[in-house]
């Protein structure tokens, strides 16, 4: 665990020279493989005992062949393993008693240094056989697989895996499978200590190549177009040595006849629009880094001659959206489901003269994670079965909601789009590195002189 500080340290030190100039430093692929397996060994020592007790079962089955990874398996893997090797069965079993879990490769292969090989191929050349014995000797009273209706990262076992570990289990053991689906959530939305003294430092990575976008290093009003701001996010995240989840959107909304609605902010937008002064900026971003992922929406607005600041208007109607965020993260009560928390925050929105839309979802291993889906922008009377989900502590989330307002000096209605990262720690939901309170502007104020 002493690396694993040093890493974090580290990270931080590049972190403090960032914020001045605006190229986040990165620890390099051989450190992040050390910190990603550092951090998974703590995990399953740590998160996993107790996830598997909570769920009643005693032995869970992650099945994938290469190349058709289940999404389990992948936060499974080492970090130097970019895929499955051949047919790839790790089996993690509980003794009981509070003993160690016993965490075991049904392949060629141990799976790093947490799954150590089991099967030797020689003494049994049928793998499934093999797994099967295995299965009787452990002698599990509940065999989770990962089969789900309702969360595409519990559903990741195929359905030949499915028939081909059915064929060779006993009757008794076939009637002892049991969807893992609670369990594979839970491991999935569930962060570490570890984890969350570094997920600010990646938050931050994100909000300031926003920030370096939306300025006037990058955008010439008149000239750039979103189009082009778009593929300099996309470039510029591979430059800060990171990857995306999905490809960015810029979108405007200006003193114009047009309507704006939330979907056209991400799907149907019009292509190359130049950014011109008087111009309300919109992005969506995310970036992946040690396996965790951000998602961020932000907005600058374009000075026009003569101004310092954004419009009153825009202002205020930033401010609204707040209001909104506030009231939601209100709501954040461990146990409630994300319908729940969907309906009473609407509610309470409604009430004090906002019109909020939210759709709010867990982050983390995933940019759209597992855990409580809190409304969709299409479903705000609620989610079925997955917005029934409770709401568990240390599991993180991406704020994402809007509050209409309507502008009476451009005589149309727009949309302040949010989305903010933040960490509910089972009292209480705070923002993962803050939250946009004011308008960017661009050209940036310059100091004064002298």
């Amino acid at each position: 665990m002493r690396l694993i500080f040093f890493y974090i340290l580290l990270s931080c030190t590049f972190l403090a020279q960032a914020q001045n100039n605006y190229f986040p430093k990165t620890l390099d692929m051989r450190q992040r493989a050390e910190v990603i397996d550092a951090w998974l060994e703590e995990r399953v020592k740590t998160v996993l005992p107790d996830l598997m007790r909570r769920e009643g079962i005693d032995m869970w089955l992650i099945i994938a062949r290469e190349y058709n990874e289940d999404p389990i398996l992948k936060t499974m893997l080492p970090a130097t393993w970019i895929s499955a090797r051949r047919t790839t069965i790790l089996v993690i079993f509980d003794p009981g008693n509070n003993q160690p879990l016993e965490t075991m490769a049904m392949a060629r292969y141990n799976v790093g240094t947490l799954f150590k090989k089991v099967w030797e191929q020689e003494s049994q050349p049928d793998q499934w056989k093999a797994l099967a014995a295995l299965i009787t000797t452990k002698n599990p009273k509940k065999i989770g697989i990962n089969m789900s209706e309702t969360f595409a990262h519990a559903d990741g076992l195929s359905a030949t895996h499915r028939d081909l570990l059915r064929k060779v289990l006993d009757d008794p053991y076939q009637k002892r499978l049991t969807s893992a689906e609670n369990l594979a959530v839970g491991w999935l939305e569930t962060r570490t200590s570890n984890e969350m003294t570094v997920y600010p430092n990646i938050v931050r990575m994100a909000h300031q190549i926003i920030a370096e976008g939306f300025s006037e290093k990058v955008i010439q009003p008149g000239i750039t177009t979103t189009d082009d701001l778009v593929w300099w996010y996309r470039n510029r995240i591979r430059e800060c040595g990171f990857t995306t989840w999905f490809h960015p959107s810029v979108a405007i909304q200006r003193k114009d006849p047009e309507s704006f609605e939330h979907l056209r902010a991400f799907s149907d937008r019009p292509e190359g629009e130049v950014i011109l002064p008087g111009d309300l900026l919109h992005v969506d971003f995310g970036i992946t880094y040690l396996r965790l992922h951000t998602d961020t929406q932000q907005h600058a607005y374009v000075l026009q001659k003569g101004e310092t600041q954004a419009p009153a208007f825009l202002i205020k109607a930033l401010a609204d959206a707040n209001k909104v965020q506030d009231l939601f993260l209100n709501n954040f009560i461990s146990g409630k489901t994300g319908n729940e928390i969907l309906k009473k925050s609407l509610n309470e929105a409604k009430s004090q003269g906002l019109k909020p839309s939210i759709y709010t979802h867990p982050i983390g291993y995933h940019g759209h994670a597992a855990g409580p889906t809190i409304g969709m922008w299409d479903q705000q009377e609620g989610v079925p079965i997955a917005g029934d989900y409770p709401l568990y502590p240390n599991t993180a989330y991406s704020i994402e909601l809007n509050n209409a307002s309507f502008i009476k000096e451009w005589d149309k209605e727009i949309r302040i789009m949010l989305e903010e990262d933040a960490f509910f720690d089972g009292k209480k939901v705070s923002y993962i590195d803050g939250r946009q309170t004011e308008l960017m502007v661009i050209p940036r104020k310059l100091a004064p002189n002298n």
